[in-house]
């Protein structure tokens, strides 16, 4: 999730139940280039693991150069082949390697051989899912770790439903584990990719910032959910804008139209804590570390 999975959010995700946290997607050329960028892009701790670093790239060996900055600091690389923003397809990244197999092979190869940790892609399906299908195998021959694919085309908004039979059929047609992206916003809804396509693992990114909990069985944000982040957030210095996004996701299906009008027109921390104390959140310092919830699909 682009600016949203920084290391606050992940530590918070973890806590309730998700098994591996990806990093924002980071322009690879950007990083490599900049100092400033990799220390405002990349940012990790002892109790952020397993970690997955996802670049995005059009050049194999600036690809390279950029694994190696990460490699001590994480648990696998993956290449982002799968985002549909327009900027981002009119650079070369995201979606517009979907019609580049070659560059996508290429990708991996020189990552592969910059670092001994696991390299995986995340793509979306094609029109044409023969098309898919030659991507996904090339890069399994490459040696991809695992595959994570998105449930719907590139040109497709995120209200159009995902195709479950399109991810089936990759998941029938390689051999290394498949990951389902796309519409997880509840257990529930994890259980049903598994049951309908057989995937390895299920991804999610928007449902986790209207609920970080999803993974542990909540079917909205707990309290102690928004406690914990706010207390962690503050922990790691994270700006009231950010915590104050991150509480809009949070708090939007258990506040009425009358208090996410005024909670949306806080403009400071003070602010922010007094209105959710008044509604008997309580902070308190916590341990990053702590012991997770677990609920197995």
């Amino acid at each position: 999730m682009v600016r949203y999975s920084k290391l606050p959010f992940r530590l918070l995700c973890r806590r309730w139940g998700c098994d591996i946290a990806y990093t924002p997607m980071i322009i690879s050329e950007d990083f490599v280039k900049s100092k400033e960028a990799r220390d405002i892009e990349f940012t990790t701790s002892t109790y952020d693991r397993p970690l997955i670093t996802q670049f995005a790239a059009r050049s194999a060996p600036t690809l390279s150069i950029a694994t190696q900055y990460v490699a001590n600091y994480c648990d696998g690389i993956d290449i982002n082949c799968g985002c549909p923003q327009k900027w981002v397809i009119s650079e070369g990244y995201g979606c517009a390697l979907l019609k580049k197999p070659e560059l996508v092979e290429d990708l991996v190869k020189h990552a592969k051989r910059s670092t001994n940790l696991p390299v995986s892609i995340k793509i979306r399906i094609a029109q044409d899912l023969q098309h898919t299908l030659d991507l996904v195998q090339r890069a399994e021959r490459m040696g991809v770790s695992w595959i994570t694919v998105h449930g719907r085309r590139s040109d497709q908004r995120s209200s159009a439903l995902v195709n479950f039979e399109a991810v089936k059929f990759v998941k029938e047609n390689v051999k290394v584990p498949v990951v389902a992206n796309g519409n997880c916003f509840s257990l529930g809804d994890a259980r049903e990719w598994k049951e309908r396509t057989g995937v390895n693992g299920v991804m999610a990114a928007r449902g986790l910032l209207q609920n970080p909990a999803l993974f542990a069985g909540f079917d909205n944000t707990p309290p102690e959910v928004v406690s914990w982040w706010v207390s962690v957030a503050l922990q790691y210095g994270m700006s009231f804008t950010k915590i104050h996004q991150h509480l809009m996701f949070m708090l939007y299906t258990t506040h009425s139209s009358a208090e996410k009008s005024e909670f949306n027109n806080l403009k400071s921390i003070p602010a922010l804590l007094e209105y959710l104390k008044r509604r008997d959140y309580h902070f308190k310092p916590v341990d990053p570390g702590e012991s997770p919830t677990r609920v197995s699909l």
